[in-house]
């Protein structure tokens, strides 16, 4: 294919192989390649495919890690991660070597089912111990931080597993990036440290396709989440004083404390309640709203393939658009997965967006 000409718009990359380049090992021979950019917790994957037909390609092994640089000629190339080669597939006629690896960052440790409770915790702390027992530099969001937790257990779950459960109930995401255990606010266009990511805006005339949805708003009027309370609170231990005089005021009589109840987000009407019945009012609260900013965010969902490829582009990214409908152009938009393709049509990238969601969207939810 013609990635290798010397004119400006030729696309151009880097493929390093246990640190060594490899790129001049497989001049003439780069069928295609893709890079899948995820959010969350889903692995990052690149995909190569191979020109075999002389026979003359070794076949790498299983577990050999392979990184990639990707832009155009002339321009800096932008780093798009690591990946561990976890799958080769050679087929033909006419032969072709079909390499697959996903993000190094996801290691076994993540996968290994653990038994352990947390009591009275913060989230910070909670991401904290993982990180650290994955070998990973904690990255959390501030607000989530301080999210103090009376009481969660992983029960036969993995470290990746039990992240991706608590962070759902938050309304938050979890990702492994580079050496870094990511826990940030879903939605926000916002990094995990808080601070806002450039917004980026693409006009009509750059993409080559679009594919918008529009689902009903209504399904839902609200999320109901209950709670139920069954921990006791401490005896208090009776200590003897001596009374000086009697008092005459009345002690006001102490409000119970409530132990049950629910949580509503939204108005009542066609309600969805969560099947979950959860420790406190507060978790409850939470989880309500996570949910019902789950069901905003899929309210929409809108596809841009460009015809020029992005290597800078990422999820969580916010997106303004324009020269669409003005319902499309109006919307604040959230890049949610980041598809970048190389082959005989060149370097294009697909986009997948959803609705931003915006602090102000629950701003009146309050109870």
């Amino acid at each position: 294919m013609s990635l290798f000409k010397g004119d400006e718009c030729t696309p151009s990359f880097v493929i390093a192989a246990g640190g060594e380049n490899i790129n001049t090992l497989i001049q003439g021979r780069l069928m295609s390649l893709t890079m899948t950019d995820n959010r969350g917790f889903e692995a990052d994957q690149l995909d190569i495919e191979l020109d075999d037909s002389d026979g003359r390609l070794s076949l790498p092994g299983r577990g050999e890690t392979l990184s990639l640089h990707l832009g155009w000629k002339n321009e800096p190339l932008i780093y798009k991660g690591t990946f561990t080669v976890d799958e080769i597939e050679h087929s033909g006629v006419p032969d072709k070597l079909t390499i697959r690896g996903r993000s190094a960052d996801f290691r076994a440790t993540l996968n290994v089912k653990r038994e352990q409770s947390y009591h009275q915790k913060t989230l910070g702390d909670i991401v904290r111990t993982l990180a650290e027992r994955n070998k990973l530099k904690p990255v959390i969001d501030e607000k989530l931080d301080k999210i103090a937790l009376a009481h969660v257990d992983q029960t036969n779950e993995s470290d990746g597993s039990f992240l991706t459960r608590i962070a759902k109930q938050e309304g938050a995401i979890v990702a492994v990036k580079n050496g870094n255990l990511l826990f940030m606010r879903q939605g926000q266009g916002l990094t995990a440290t808080g601070q806002p990511i450039q917004t980026l805006h693409i006009t009509r005339s750059v993409g080559d396709g679009h594919r918008f949805s529009l689902a009903d708003r209504g399904a839902y009027t609200g999320v109901i989440a209950n709670w139920l309370n069954t921990r006791e609170p401490k005896k208090k231990t009776a200590v003897a004083v001596k009374r000086k005089r009697r008092s005459t005021t009345k002690k006001k009589p102490e409000t119970p404390k409530e132990k049950q109840g629910e949580y509503l987000v939204g108005e009542q009407g066609n309600v969805l309640t969560l099947t979950h019945t959860y420790a406190t009012k507060e978790n409850a609260a939470r989880a309500a709203k996570a949910h019902w900013e789950k069901i905003q965010r899929g309210v929409a969902s809108f596809s841009i393939q460009l015809a020029r490829g992005r290597a800078e582009l990422y999820p969580e990214m916010p997106i303004t658009v324009s020269g669409f409908k003005p319902e499309i152009d109006v919307a604040e938009w959230i890049l949610t997965r980041v598809t970048h393709s190389l082959n005989d049509s060149g370097f294009t990238t697909a986009l997948e967006l959803e609705v931003k969601v915006s602090d102000l969207d629950i701003a009146s939810e309050e109870k």
